[in-house]
């Protein structure tokens, strides 16, 4: 996760932690977990019980045009986790932002996966 010491990246891990502690993926209602990196964009459906990836998606497995770190290709992923989810038999899911602001990319592909069909 780069450098560990940097002050941007150690707010992001406690922020993460903050919010794990109250938010958790069951078999009923999975955790969609979002992670953004500089280049890419990567999505997951958890079922936090099991300890088990039920659905994943990412800007590199959906081959997007051009660069993978904008908001088209956030929202591309974000359909794709739906579809995903869809096919895996998740309607409903639990949204984990992984300390990241829920603004930008995050955003936009959270906003896909609703219009997707994804409830949350």
């Amino acid at each position: 996760m780069g450098n560990k010491t940097n002050p941007r990246s150690v707010g992001r891990v406690r922020r993460k932690i903050r919010i794990r502690k109250r938010l958790a993926g069951t078999a009923v209602r999975p955790r969609l977990s979002v992670f953004r990196s500089s280049r890419h964009i990567y999505a997951q459906i958890v079922d936090d019980d099991s300890g088990k990836t039920l659905a994943a998606t990412s800007t590199q497995a959906v081959k997007v045009e051009g660069h993978g770190g904008n908001k088209d290709s956030a929202a591309s992923v974000g359909t794709a986790i739906a579809d995903a989810a869809k096919a895996a038999g998740i309607s409903s899911v639990v949204f984990d932002r992984n300390g990241f602001k829920y603004h930008g990319r995050v955003k936009a592909l959270a906003e896909a996966a609703r219009e997707g069909g994804l409830v949350f």
